[in-house]
């Protein structure tokens, strides 16, 4: 006992006699046939670094497996017998991340164009008895986890993964048997233990080990599975029926798993160019409810027009390597809650003021404390509150929309209204034309949705001196520059002086402020 205090101490493992560590086979480059400029040179940069201080170092996870099947991965992995903190000591810029699961970010490039290479240490692989037991979850127990590299709930679901072992217990420990190889770019072979090179040839996706242990170890393993299955089911893979059939019994331990956590699954299952075939992998799998209740109203809520059309031009968006921002498709998947308490509160209060009690409503009941008052919330409020404005096509209002940061986020949501017959398509034709023209084109576009000058009638202030009790003033109320008078001088009416003052925001009166209110 003293011994195995020690070793979890100073971060090494005891040895664990139940695991099924596999066999090691070092596959040659003639026999997978990896194109070796596929790698990433930074990823590159990160192993030779690595493997020139004399450190272990591959290329692991889901790149080897999309090198296998002959794709540029889009992230690069590495794993390495390095301690997180020799990997920082290496490297200008790398960042020890996490606590569960403690990693290193070696970053490369700045600002939008930077990329990140993340490296792990070999894990150990420990059975859930010989972790440290704590009763309540990441938040209820923060103090006592404070000293722990290895320890489970009451449930055996991991809480500290921190041990460093040898790396055929560090394979063992992974998901599946495709994302548990590992490629030496040096030597150009791969170290698989689990058959992930057989798996892969046959389009099998199959968990290391016994299914149900592993999902009660991360229950979110639950959701990554249905996420695999629907990203290559293109490709023809398949859940294995061992890996498939505890999903749907076992759903309901991601309830104790931290919002924050299911969040960042949601968005990884709806963001990575595969939504639609994720729901519909959902659904076959059992999974259509009781994952977690935002991801829960996505399902529900997939087959309506204006939430399926945001989840294709997602899909459209990654697919053509376009940037997609997790605010655009919620904003879409709880506008009708949106709307529907928008119309109510608007019969007791002006539009404005109603929508943003509207939407404070949706975050609460929808989102919670998870990312509604972040980021996230703050630009999923602004698509909305952008929507009422484009209904308003006068003055600088148009002006003044156009240049906000977040105008394309909100036109983009209002085009899909327009696709689903939610508005007039016309206006969103009228926005997308004012918004790519210059100045000039864009005042000649306001003067087609200018209304025409409604004719009236006033009572003359002098009825004796002319000799009328009433005229047509229509006349009177330029557009822009007054009709000539007979002499070919511009009236200057008093309409016209009133146009100019709010106009220019100056004199007295509500017509000074009138424009900002619409705006």
């Amino acid at each position: 006992m003293i011994k195995t205090f020690i070793q979890r101490l100073i971060g090494q493992a005891p040895k664990s006699g139940s695991a099924s560590l596999g066999k090691r086979r070092v596959v040659p480059a003639s026999e997978h046939g990896i194109d070796a400029r596929l790698v990433d040179e930074r990823a590159l940069s990160v192993v030779h670094t690595l493997q020139d201080k004399g450190f272990e170092a591959y290329i692991v996870g889901g790149a080897v497996r999309d090198l296998l099947l002959g794709l540029r991965p889009k992230d690069f992995d590495v794993a390495t017998n390095a301690t997180p903190e020799q990997v920082k000591a290496l490297f200008r810029r790398a960042f020890i991340i996490g606590r569960r699961f403690r990693i290193v970010h070696v970053v490369f490039g700045r600002g939008r164009e930077h990329e990140v290479i993340e490296v792990s240490t070999f894990r150990a692989y420990l059975d859930a008895g010989a972790a440290e037991q704590v009763s309540g979850n990441e938040r209820t127990s923060k103090q006592a986890l404070a000293g722990m590299t290895h320890a489970v709930d009451a449930s055996g679901r991991v809480l500290r993964d921190n041990v460093w072992g040898p790396q055929d217990e560090d394979a063992a420990r992974r998901d599946f048997t495709i994302n548990a190889m590992y490629y030496d770019p040096r030597s150009q072979s791969v170290v698989d233990y689990h058959g992930g090179i057989e798996d892969a040839r046959k389009r099998r996706l199959r968990l290391i080990g016994d299914p149900a242990s592993r999902y009660r170890e991360d229950p979110v393993r639950i959701v990554r599975a249905a996420r695999f299955a629907a990203k290559l089911s293109g490709l023809g893979f398949e859940l294995d029926r061992k890996t498939a059939t505890p999903m749907g019994t076992l759903k309901s331990l991601l309830a104790d798993i931290p919002q924050s956590r299911m969040f960042d699954e949601m968005l990884k299952l709806l963001q990575t160019g595969h939504a639609v075939a994720s729901i519909a992998a959902l659904r076959k799998l059992g999974l259509a409810q009781g994952l977690y209740p935002l991801l829960d109203l996505v399902v529900e809520r997939a087959e309506d027009p204006f939430v399926q059309a945001a989840l294709q031009d997602t899909d459209r968006r990654v697919g053509e390597g376009k940037p997609v921002a997790p605010s655009f498709l919620l904003a879409c998947v709880l506008w009708s809650d949106v709307r529907e308490s928008w119309a109510h509160h608007r019969a007791k209060q002006p539009p404005f003021p109603a929508l943003q009690q509207a939407i404070d409503e949706v975050f609460d009941q929808r989102i919670g404390d998870v990312s509604g008052r972040g980021k996230l919330g703050a630009d999923m409020r602004e698509i909305w509150m952008m929507q009422p404005r484009f209904e308003k096509r006068a003055g600088s209002g148009p002006f003044t929309l156009v240049e906000q940061a977040r105008f394309r986020a909100g036109f983009d949501f209002m085009r899909l209204r327009a696709d689903v017959d939610e508005i007039d398509v016309t206006l969103a034709d009228w926005w997308q034309e004012f918004s790519l023209a210059d100045e000039g084109s864009r005042e000649a576009l306001l003067q087609q949705v200018r209304p025409a000058p409604q004719r009236r009638k006033r009572r003359s202030e002098d009825a004796g001196a002319s000799g009328e009790a009433e005229r047509d003033v229509s006349d009177d109320v330029p557009v822009q520059d007054g009709p000539a008078d007979e002499e070919g001088a511009p009236r200057r009416s008093g309409p016209r002086r009133r146009r100019s003052r709010r106009g220019r925001g100056s004199g007295s009166g509500s017509g000074s402020g009138s424009g900002a209110a619409e705006g």
